[in-house]
């Protein structure tokens, strides 16, 4: 049973699109409405969640990702990675100009990263997915390293928003605390979500010593993650990300 109530209704559908012309930092309503005109009600939920965390206007690099260990197998089939894919762009539209989502799966290794756009979203899991072949394990710290790589390879000046979905514990808990503890030395913020309910490493992100700043959060969404209100899951992600923010500007991780 999912831990949210079921809710079919997107609450921010009816409210004014957001401007184009504005403070927003990321994609234009208009060019949403033109090239994914079915994120438009994911769109502007999201900016009503940014803004009510006092995020709007902010600029983020969004990078999605992806458990493909064999007990994913679930979620893949009935569109629960699907929907956070879309939900995470919709994210990443409001908060980055490119309309682009980085996405890493993992299962033993991290696959090559692959780029989810307004124009290519639909389906995109099922086929990225499958590419990557049988289902593995759970190596959290290879994940972790990809992302760095390609953060850093990219030259972005703007800070890193990563949503990192799992359903279980990692590979090597020592590995993944290592790579946690090193990206805590860059722009980098990382929202573990949980589909299901074995996290017990996750549950302790926010005791882990040996960081620079405390640099994660995490939340679960139980068996059933499509089930989740979009409104619920954004104000989630965005529970830490502030906080975070605010610390890492005052350690001059970022401006």
């Amino acid at each position: 049973m999912s831990l949210f109530h079921r809710n079919k209704t997107t609450p921010a559908a009816d409210t004014p699109a957001p401007s184009s012309t504005g403070s927003s930092a990321g994609v234009s309503f208009e060019k949403v409405k033109a090239e994914a005109p079915g994120l438009v009600n994911l769109y502007k939920t999201a900016a009503v969640k940014l803004d009510e965390h006092g995020l709007s206007g902010q600029r983020a690099a969004v990078y999605l990702v992806l458990d493909h260990s064999g007990s994913m197998h679930r979620y893949y089939s009935d569109g629960a990675v699907q929907r956070l894919s879309e939900q995470v762009l919709a994210l990443s539209a409001n908060l980055d100009d490119d309309g682009i989502v980085p996405t890493v799966f993992f299962d033993w290794k991290a696959h090559p990263v692959v780029e989810i756009g307004l124009d290519d979203y639909q389906g995109r899991i099922e086929r990225e997915h499958r590419a990557c072949g049988k289902f593995g394990t759970t190596n959290y710290a290879a994940a972790i390293e990809a992302v760095i790589k390609h953060y850093k390879k990219s030259k972005a000046k703007d800070p890193a928003f990563v949503v990192f979905q799992t359903d279980g514990e990692p590979d090597s808990r020592p590995a993944a605390e290592h790579a946690i503890r090193q990206a805590s030395k860059l722009p980098i913020f990382w929202q573990f979500v949980g589909f299901g309910h074995h996290f017990d490493f996750l549950k302790e992100l926010d005791t882990m010593t040996g960081r620079q700043i405390d640099n994660a959060g995490f939340f679960p969404v139980g068996d059933d993650p499509a089930d989740v209100p979009d409104d619920v899951l954004f104000d989630r992600l965005m529970c830490e990300f502030p906080q975070w923010l605010t610390e890492a500007r005052a350690q001059r991780l970022i401006r």
